[in-house]
């Protein structure tokens, strides 16, 4: 009885995540304490953040939040951290907790919308490098003005859209016993060729959120503390990027069409002929059945977005309840009036927002053992004239491992110390800000960690559909780091 209600216990721990990484876990767990205790609480603190990654990275066999939760537990047992830094490091990012639960939320009941408008899109561009440079362009622009976080919620629930569209289909006819297995085999490769072409746009519009993102006050939580830092209002903001923002965009958009063209880094690849048939087929069926009722659902939904834009862009409120002003309009005049209804909208968000205050557990950690300090004052003893572009490696470095947000109020927080000493200049200080805007925006789409709109990317529901996981995203962000990278460094 004991032996066996063990073994179901064993087997019920982590569902059905692959063995080895159950071992994994339960190694991290047996380790760490006998790190804390023979080397002490920085190298316990390194050790835990390369665990957390490795619990991101392997997304796909077990949702990062469960293997990821213990972790964060563990660190607090263990006086890496306290209770009350994680609840600080909550609070601080609470407009961002605000954003994920109703923003995300608001977008779902746009979904009618928003695949119309993509979908006539995707029927009036075939041209695959056109459609790549298009997304990325408009990702860009909309992250300028609004949240990145925002923009990628709107790239996945179009992307599940067409994904579902195309998969009933395929469904139906492997199902269909008259279909031969040769039709079969045909829309299996044409399924493969359709999540290919499914993440390279999903991936060029995730970078396009970054170059959008770095330019302006708004583009991202950080750009706002910067800019509060050193009083710089919207347009004094985009003035000071400029310079380096507009040629990364340019030379992003590029590799957008360098990467398409050549066919590297699992770019490349089309829409298959018979999903444009679906689609196609799709979007003259429901252009046939749309009754007055749902033609008026969808411009209620267009009058909303306008709205939102709007308010956004002048930021009359926090993103996150300008998300719940949304919901309140969209289910109001479209009718969703019963609870479970609306209960929908909140599950692709909210266990990436559990998962986020995870994600700050290990920030606090950061903070509490100040394993970033000696990179700082590192690179604080260069010469004036080599710092701004150490602060944009520096920056760079951290900001793929950590969250940008984090990194960013670190250094700024630093360097405003100094100045206020008297000990830069503030031309000084206006070029050691920009090397940390633009170091923790661009260097940071190398992996999922450095920026939510990434990370939520990667533990969202169409992640699994399009078989992205977190080494095909740090593989399909490569050129991008490289050449952002080089870029900004250069540009700095």
């Amino acid at each position: 009885m004991i032996s066996s209600i063990a073994t179901a216990s064993v087997t019920n721990f982590l569902g059905n995540s692959p063995n080895w990484y159950k071992l994994s876990i339960v190694t991290f767990l047996i380790v760490n304490p006998m790190l804390l205790i023979g080397l002490g609480p920085t190298v316990a603190g390194w050790v835990l953040i390369a665990e957390f990654i490795f619990t991101l990275a392997m997304a796909l066999k077990c949702y990062p939040l469960l293997p990821g939760g213990l972790l964060a537990i563990q660190a607090v047992m263990l006086g890496l951290t306290s209770t009350d830094a994680v609840l600080a490091e909550t609070v601080n990012n609470i407009e961002v907790i605000l954003l994920l639960i109703f923003m995300v939320a608001g977008i779902y009941f746009m979904q009618a919308m928003l695949l119309y408008i993509f979908t006539k899109i995707l029927i009036k561009i075939r041209h695959k490098i056109l459609l790549s440079v298009l997304f990325s362009l408009s990702a860009a622009v909309l992250s300028a003005f609004l949240d990145a976080l925002t923009v990628t919620a709107v790239l996945i629930t179009v992307a599940v859209g067409f994904y579902n569209v195309y998969n009933n289909v395929y469904s139906a006819l492997v199902q269909n016993h008259e279909v031969s297995d040769k039709e079969r085999a045909q829309h299996g490769e044409s399924l493969e060729e359709f999540r290919a072409f499914l993440r390279s746009i999903m991936m060029h519009g995730a970078i396009g959120t970054a170059l959008g993102g770095v330019s302006t006050l708004v583009g991202e939580p950080q750009n706002l503390i910067i800019g509060e830092r050193l009083d710089w209002n919207f347009v004094d903001f985009y003035l000071n990027m400029a310079h380096i923002t507009m040629p990364i965009l340019a030379v992003g958009l590029i590799t957008c069409v360098c990467v398409e063209k050549l066919k590297w880094f699992g770019y490349g690849s089309n829409m298959p002929d018979d999903v444009y048939a679906v689609l196609k087929s799709y979007d003259d069926d429901q252009t046939e059945k749309r009754s007055h009722t749902d033609r008026a659902k969808l411009i209620t939904q267009g009058l909303v977005a306008i709205l939102l834009v709007l308010s956004l862009a002048f930021h009359v409120a926090a993103v996150g309840l300008i998300g719940l002003l949304v919901i309140i309009l969209l289910t109001s005049f479209n009718g969703v009036t019963e609870e479970h209804q609306i209960g929908h909208a909140f599950q692709e968000a909210l266990p990436f927002t559990a998962l986020l205050v995870v994600f700050f557990s290990i920030v606090a950690v950061i903070h509490e053992q100040h394993l970033f300090t000696p990179v700082i004052h590192l690179v604080m003893q260069l010469p004036l004239d080599d710092q701004p572009e150490m602060f944009f490696v520096a920056n760079g470095l951290l900001s793929m491992i950590s969250d940008n947000v984090f990194v960013a109020t670190v250094y700024i927080d630093e360097v405003t110390a100094l100045y206020e000493a008297g000990e830069i200049t503030r031309a000084h200080y206006e070029e050691l800000a920009i090397a940390i805007n633009t170091g923790t925006n661009l260097p940071s789409v190398a992996t999922p960690n450095g920026q939510a709109a990434f990370l939520f990317l990667l533990t969202s529901a169409i992640a699994p559909l399009i078989r992205l996981s977190y080494g095909r995203m740090v593989m399909m962000a490569l050129p991008y780091t490289l050449v952002l990278g080089l870029s900004g460094y250069l540009l700095i």
